[in-house]
């Protein structure tokens, strides 16, 4: 995969179900923003689920610096969140949360038989998402007056980049986004532009 690019799902996967000696493993696979909207999630499930023992967990954030947590929810350290989040790695895939609902049937797996059923489960609910590639793009704020607007729209149309937004007031102001790996060379573009002002607009 490219350098300025990554993998994600766009939306939450269906429910899977993995069964090992009679637990039944209950796998989703959500889309996340940020860590407020991995609580949420799993109050979602314990409600759905709210017979079940475990849910256990992993999510990644991030694209460029990414972040990430497990969680066993009380089965054996390292039995359930580590192998979910090695299915997250695995596929590549980021800003995602993978849940895995565990009903006990009776019979204990062992931390062998955990790890390969929290794998599985993982497995199987990213198997069920629709995963993307995104590319990372960078925002530059343009701020020039009226006479360059002919010359600003030449460079946006011969170099296929998105406005985000527009104010035409007194002067003109466009934020653009460009994908990363030609930021640099469009900023030079940009730049060379006699009395037109470009800022990196910090995300």
């Amino acid at each position: 995969m490219k350098e300025d690019a990554y993998k994600t799902i766009e939306k939450p996967s269906e429910e899977t179900l993995f069964k090992e000696k009679g637990s039944k493993f209950f796998g989703y696979a959500f889309p996340i923003k940020a860590e407020d909207d991995v609580k949420e999630l799993l109050e979602l499930l314990q409600k759905k689920h709210h017979t079940a023992r475990h849910f256990c967990y992993a999510y990644q954030l991030g694209v460029e610096q990414t972040k990430y947590r497990v969680n066993d929810d009380g089965e054996p350290n390292k039995s359930a969140g580590l192998p979910i989040y090695g299915q997250i790695q695995s596929f590549g895939v980021t800003n995602v949360l993978v849940v895995s609902v565990r009903y006990f049937g009776g019979t204990k797996l062992g931390v062998g038989g955990l790890i390969s059923a929290y794998k599985n489960s993982a497995k199987l609910a990213l198997e069920a998402s629709e995963i993307l590639e995104r590319t990372i793009n960078i925002n530059f704020e343009l701020s020039f007056n009226y006479d360059l607007m002919n010359v600003v729209q030449r460079v946006i149309k011969e170099n296929n980049i998105s406005i985000i937004s527009q104010q035409l007031e007194m002067d003109c102001k466009y934020i653009i986004e460009v994908r990363k790996n030609k930021a640099a060379a469009i900023f030079k573009i940009l730049e060379a532009i006699y009395q037109l002002e470009v800022k990196l607009v910090k995300k």
